[in-house]
């Protein structure tokens, strides 16, 4: 809640301190020492004699919103694997499993008939094959795809650059109370956030962040959805981006990006075909049948995508070895890991390329 405190003072201060109740509890003195400047500091100590913390919690819970914060299991999982991830999530709606297997449709705001046309049949297309929807709400591409994966049954989150309680733009109050019904709207911003223009390119880190791949519809060549395909490609997520007319300022964006290497998304399969993504409902209905438990779940904290010897495995998830290996042996056999050899293990995703939740 303290203007210049972002995801990595917050670290930051997590780090000097060892425990967050201790440094909110801290002397000025001890944040100057932590390394916060001056202004920062000054910020904190203000905030902090002026507010009343459980009353926040209250009106936080009174308008149905719930609080994810970095240590609680149920925190997005491809969020959690991105530099700097959000250290406190604010959610209206419900996060599932399922959106682990999520794109990103970002675009214009003044978007073409093209645009539009394009937009709705990925929409539909993606959202159809179990595809979870995630942009940012904003007018133009966004905002249909928001509504067109509604359409098609699917889910969608839409991430804010305001408060969760501030919907902006103020016509899209209908298609967010939606959204919350068939998805969730997120933002790490806390309650009561107004829309400032300096919100919103650090939210579309957040947007890329929980998808396995960015999808740019049409973008000027400074248009905000080639911030978030920057982002994603940081993150080392795949970026598509739709071909157009080369005279069209709504194109140039796009073109740019097809020129510098991104997929150039001619049909909405190609986003299945690349993530290898085409048997996603018959993943998600295997998971159902086969639900990890407690040691699985611990398991798939510690790996990523780097390979990770059965002996730090151990350590990490403080489990005994034999019972690491034998869900080990298990796990790789639903598909969940894969042994890449002299006892090390990596998250599968799906023929090591598509799913980003690692309990795939």
């Amino acid at each position: 809640m303290v203007r210049g405190i972002g995801a990595v003072r917050f670290q930051q201060i997590r780090s000097f301190f060892g425990d967050l109740s201790l440094a909110w509890e801290a002397p000025g003195s001890a944040f100057r020492e932590a390394g916060l400047p001056p202004r920062v500091v000054s910020n904190l100590l203000q905030h902090r004699a002026a507010v009343d913390l459980d009353k926040v919690l209250d009106a936080i819970l009174e308008q149905d919103v719930r609080v994810l914060t970095l240590l609680d299991k149920d925190y997005p999982k491809l969020l959690k694997e991105i530099d700097q991830s959000p250290p406190v999530l604010y959610i209206r709606g419900e996060l599932m499993p399922a959106d682990e297997f999520a794109v990103a449709l970002v675009g214009t705001r003044k978007v073409s008939a093209y645009g539009q046309q394009i937009t709705r049949d990925v929409s539909l297309y993606l959202a159809g094959n179990g595809l979870t929807i995630v942009s940012g709400l904003a007018r133009g591409v966004d905002g249909l795809a928001h509504q067109h994966a509604l359409q098609a049954g699917g889910r969608t989150i839409a991430v804010l650059g305001s408060g969760v309680d501030v919907i902006y733009p103020p016509e899209h109050r209908k298609l967010a109370d939606a959204i919350v019904e068939s998805g969730a709207i997120i933002s790490d911003y806390p309650m009561g956030t107004q829309p400032e223009g300096i919100n919103f390119p650090p939210r579309n880190r957040i947007i890329s962040g929980l998808s396995l791949a960015t999808i740019v519809i049409e973008a000027g060549e400074r248009s905000g959805a080639l911030i978030t395909a920057d982002f994603a490609l940081e993150q080392g997520r795949d970026v598509f981006a739709v071909p157009g007319n080369v005279l069209s300022p709504a194109s140039m964006g796009t073109n740019r990006l097809i020129q510098n290497g991104s997929f150039a998304l001619v049909s909405p399969k190609d986003v299945l075909d690349v993530l290898d993504l085409n048997q996603v409902e018959a993943i998600k209905i295997a998971r159902q049948v086969l639900p990890a438990d407690d040691t699985e779940a611990k398991i798939l904290q510690v790996l990523g995508y780097e390979p990770i010897h059965v002996d730090e495995v151990c350590n990490q998830s403080k489990l005994p070895v034999e019972r690491v290996s034998a869900a080990l042996t298990l796990m790789e056999l639903k598909g969940m890991v894969q042994h890449v050899g002299g006892m090390r293990y990596t998250v599968v995703r799906e023929v090591n390329r598509g799913l980003g939740g690692s309990d795939v």
